[in-house]
């Protein structure tokens, strides 16, 4: 628990200076991500974001996404159907204004491990149901887990993370966006771990970076 406490206040002591900045420069994202098995091949999916344009008061984005996976092989192969709902209060002509969204998703997941290196390779489309009108995408997502005080994602190790997503749309303008995340985490048990770090997003005409905090809860809802 002392650790648990340790590694929470590094997190925080080395994110304030960020979230001090101004909110035209810096955003947080506040996330959780639950992977539960429902039985011995399906698994159940709920992700909540809370996007800020500063720490944690002026609310950019609120999502909600979930969905149901099929491991077509143990732990390294898996396909999934969801849906999410997004919440956007962007600013336009400086004036808060607010959007939704409806999104179902298919994707595919598969998991590699070389030495250290835990490797997963995330293939996504999207049909996004917009204010504005519809719109589908690509995305594919490349993400490292490297354990750091252990040689293995156990308990009570250490880890660095690492990722890069690019967003392509299947109409005009293809490129949408690409992300680029750095982050330390901790593993508190075989069933959760939390992480935090720092994510820059490149999009056409503008470039911003957000301080991320993450906790996973992969607990099955099943023994089998």
């Amino acid at each position: 628990m002392k650790i648990i406490k340790s590694f929470a206040l590094g997190i925080i002591m080395l994110g304030a200076p960020f979230l001090q900045a101004q909110k035209s420069d810096l955003g947080a994202w506040y996330m959780y991500y639950g992977n539960n098995k429902i039985s011995k091949k399906l698994n159940l999916t709920n992700e909540f974001q809370y996007r800020s344009f500063d720490a944690l008061g002026d609310m950019e984005q609120l999502m909600v996404r979930t969905g149901i996976g099929y491991d077509l092989t143990e732990d390294n192969n898996n396909v999934l159907l969801g849906y999410g709902f997004i919440l956007g209060k962007p600013y336009e002509n400086g004036e808060k204004t607010e959007n939704t969204e409806h999104r179902i998703f298919q994707q595919y997941i598969t998991k590699q491990k070389f030495g250290r290196f835990n490797i997963q390779h995330r293939h996504r489309l999207e049909e996004r149901f917009l204010d504005e009108g519809f719109r589908m995408r690509f995305r594919y997502y490349l993400g490292f887990n490297i354990p750091i005080s252990n040689k293995e994602m156990k308990p009570k190790t250490i880890y660095a993370s690492a990722y890069n997503e690019i967003f392509l749309h299947l109409d005009s303008p293809v490129f949408d966006r690409n992300r680029v995340y750095g982050a330390l985490g901790y593993v508190i048990n075989k069933n959760m771990r939390i992480e935090a770090g720092y994510m820059n997003q490149i999009q056409e005409n503008k470039n911003r970076g957000q301080v991320q905090i993450a906790f996973y809860n992969d607990i099955p809802f099943t023994k089998d």
